[in-house]
């Protein structure tokens, strides 16, 4: 398989319906929904609580966490996060538009980069694939640093290839400002796939005297430190080498050397991951992999798989393993993927992992029904009993499940347009429905309880819990200590036999609010049916 074979010299009169086709892409998987659902915990709820924390603290350098320095990651995205807050409110819609941005920024990119190189039908379809793709659809949804990252990689790494293929320093330039920011938005990480990529890249070809001049171009290093310098110093003259120790040692250096907050896994824990993330088009991925040996004998294919390759041995290498870490190889695995959804012949069987998948959805209330009783985690056991399927999640399933079976049957449409109708189908079946459902019993009950803490002048802790999103909702500042006589305590509700008499405010799904007795010695407690509101001091003392 040649690429050549995709160099179109301009658009193609039957690729025009693509363009809507990407447009539609754009909205549903990025922007449909995007304030609908309350922020999940952790990440998005420590991102939106330390964006809010700036406009509380005048303070738009450094970021703070209910009070803390967070040191977890750097600036670029708070700042855009704060600009966002600033022009549209405090809400879901205002934390996420900055990644809905990202991720459009992105999917256009490649589409740029596959039709400079390759053809414009190509690079439609890479972006069309990418745009509804499981993984992308739900990071660029998410109010968190991880779309922002992918579009400065994407960005990096596609102009360093330009680079080694045409030899013009503009986009070596590029790629330099693309790290530069980069490594505002996420730190190392940013420089170092994009020169690991390049250098074995070179070495696979035997040019490595091309990688040396390029590594150690002095005007591509100081346009990259013009970039991303000044805020490092900057913070490192106000927090001292704290915030060097926590960032580059524990947050960066410390993640391959252990699990951070105990997210582990075995060595095979990105084979899933990757099947899954790149739902519906999971075949699609076997088929341009089968064909490595053909693909690495092209000077684009080898530098695609060896980005991919490069990004899954490394994560899978490191101690800490999160799934959207992988997705940072995904922009050349969907460049390589897109010639597959382009085959000739009927090929219906390439949509059976959509099928499963959607299968898998429609059992889901049956196996949370059989799963329940074996259970034991009382958190846990709350939440799956919170869910509750609407009849719109079925007749939406079902409806699924039939348009694919029509288009595995169906010969007179073309492979590609099946491929994206199942993308669409899916990303807006997770954005309607699954989404939706799962922020209703882990995150909506946090929410109410931020809302309700909201209106209370008492101070608000969270004991034995950590949901940064209720900081956020309550507006305040809320410190995670045991808690005082007179506090409002966001907790789980297993944990209400064991606090001090208080009055229970709220519980619904495993989450409770109580407000403790002004005295220890008050000896009043309260009791609040589930899922209600409580205003009352009730009952005796525990």
């Amino acid at each position: 398989m040649r690429f050549d074979r995709f160099r179109f010299p301009g658009v193609a009169r039957n690729d025009w319906p693509l363009y809507g086709w990407l447009v539609l892409a754009l909205w549903v998987s990025f922007y449909y929904h995007l304030g609908a659902v309350p922020l999940f915990d952790l990440d998005e709820g420590a991102f939106g609580q330390a964006t809010r924390e700036m406009f509380l603290r005048g303070d738009f350098v450094s970021t703070y966490l209910n009070g803390q320095p967070r040191y977890d990651k750097p600036i670029l995205s708070y700042w855009l996060q704060a600009a966002s807050l600033a022009a549209f409110g405090v809400d879901e819609f205002a934390f996420r538009l900055p990644s809905a941005l990202a991720a459009t920024a992105w999917t256009l990119l490649i589409f740029l980069f596959g039709r400079r190189v390759a053809g414009s039908r190509r690079g439609l379809l890479a972006a069309l694939l990418l745009a509804t793709s499981l993984a992308v659809t739900v990071i660029g949804k998410a109010a968190t640093a991880d779309a922002l990252l992918n579009l400065l990689l994407s960005a990096s790494l596609l102009a360093l290839y330009l680079y080694l293929r045409e030899g013009r320093r503009v986009w070596l330039y590029a790629a330099a400002a693309a790290m530069g920011l980069g490594f505002l938005t996420k730190g190392p990480v940013a420089v170092a796939i994009p020169a690991a990529v390049s250098a074995l890249y070179c070495a696979s070809r035997g040019e490595w005297r091309v990688w040396l001049r390029l590594a150690v171009d002095w005007r591509a290093w100081s346009l990259f430190l013009w970039v991303a310098a000044p805020w490092y110093i900057v913070q490192y003259l106000r927090e001292g080498e704290g915030f060097f120790l926590s960032f580059f040692l524990r947050h960066n250096l410390g993640r391959f050397q252990e699990p951070l907050e105990g997210h582990g896994g075995g060595w095979w824990y990105y084979l899933p991951v990757l099947l899954v993330g790149v739902l519906p088009y999971t075949t699609l991925l076997l088929r341009a992999l089968s064909r490595w040996r053909e693909t690495f004998a092209d000077p684009l294919g080898r530098y695609l798989l060896i980005w991919f390759a490069l990004v899954f041995v490394l994560f899978s290498l490191a101690a800490t393993k999160l799934p959207h870490y992988l997705t940072y190889g995904y922009t050349g695995l969907f460049l390589l993927m897109a010639p597959e959804s382009d085959s000739p012949g009927r090929a219906g069987w390439l949509l059976l992992p959509q099928l499963l998948f959607l299968g898998l959805l429609l059992a889901l209330p049956g196996a949370v029904a059989v799963a329940l009783p074996r259970v034991r985690d009382e958190w846990v056991r709350a939440q799956l009993e919170g869910l509750v399927f609407p009849l719109a999640y079925y007749l939406l399933l079902v409806g699924a499940l039939l348009l694919t079976v029509y288009l595995m049957r169906e010969r007179r449409i073309a492979l590609a347009y099946k491929m994206l109708a199942s993308g669409l189908t899916l990303v807006f079946l997770v954005s309607n429905q699954v989404l939706p459902l799962v922020a209703g019993v882990r995150q909506q009950p946090v929410k109410e309880a931020g809302l309700l803490a909201r209106h209370s002048r008492a101070p608000a802790v969270m004991w034995g819990i950590n949901a940064p999103s209720f900081s956020v909702y309550s507006g305040r500042i809320v410190e995670r200590r045991e808690p005082r006589p007179g506090d409002v305590v966001l907790t789980q509700s297993a944990r209400l036999p064991a606090l001090a008499p208080h009055e229970l405010l709220y519980q619904r799904h495993g989450i409770a609010l109580a407000r403790m007795s002004p005295t220890a010695g008050d000896g009043q407690a309260s009791s609040c049916a589930p899922d209600t509101a409580c205003s009352q001091t009730t009952g005796p003392a525990p």
